[in-house]
C-alpha cells in the first residue's frame, strides 16, 4: 500500500472536519495541520453562551472544539493513515473563557499503537498563558485492511 503524503492526510482531515454538520455549526475552522498536530479555532457567538449573566461560551461548545482538533490531530499524524472516532476525552475546564474573544484549541498526537491514538490538547482565548481547558484522549486508528495484517 502507498503511503499518503502530508498534504493528502491535511486534505483528509480538513474535509473530516468539514463533514461534521455540529463543527461547521459552530464555525469551526482548521488554523494549522502539521504531522499529529493541529489547531481549530471557533469564533465566539452569543447563541453559544451558556451563562447569560457573564456571556461565557458553554463548556459543551469548548468540548465540541477540542474533541474535533483532537480527531484532527491524528488523522495528520504519520502512523494514523485513515479516519479515528473518539473513544475517550477527559477535559478539566480551568476558567471561563473570556467573553466575546475567539477560542483555539490546539491539540497533539504524541503516541499511536496498532489501534489507538493518544492525544493531549489545550484551548485557549487571547490569553495564552492561561488555559480555558486542557483535555487528554484516546481516538480509534483506522487501518487500510490489507494494513490492519501486515
Amino acid at each position: 500500500m502507498t503511503e499518503l503524503t502530508a498534504d493528502i492526510k491535511a486534505k483528509m482531515a480538513r474535509q473530516f472536519m468539514e463533514a461534521i454538520p455540529h463543527s461547521r455549526h459552530l464555525q469551526m475552522s482548521m488554523d494549522a495541520l502539521d504531522d499529529g498536530i493541529a489547531e481549530v479555532s471557533m469564533p465566539y457567538d452569543e447563541k453559544l453562551v451558556g451563562d447569560p449573566s457573564t456571556g461565557v461560551i458553554h463548556g459543551g461548545a469548548v468540548s465540541a472544539l477540542m474533541d474535533t482538533c483532537c480527531g484532527a490531530a491524528v488523522m495528520s499524524h504519520p502512523d494514523s493513515p485513515l479516519g479515528t472516532a473518539t473513544i475517550d476525552l477527559r477535559i478539566d475546564y480551568m476558567r471561563p473563557a473570556t467573553p466575546h474573544e475567539r477560542i483555539v484549541a490546539r491539540a497533539e498526537c504524541y503516541h499511536v499503537t496498532r489501534s489507538v491514538a493518544f492525544v493531549r490538547a489545550t484551548a485557549y482565548d487571547t490569553d495564552r498563558d492561561r488555559p480555558v481547558a486542557t483535555a487528554t484522549g484516546a481516538f480509534t486508528v483506522e487501518r487500510a485492511k490489507s494494513e490492519a495484517f501486515e
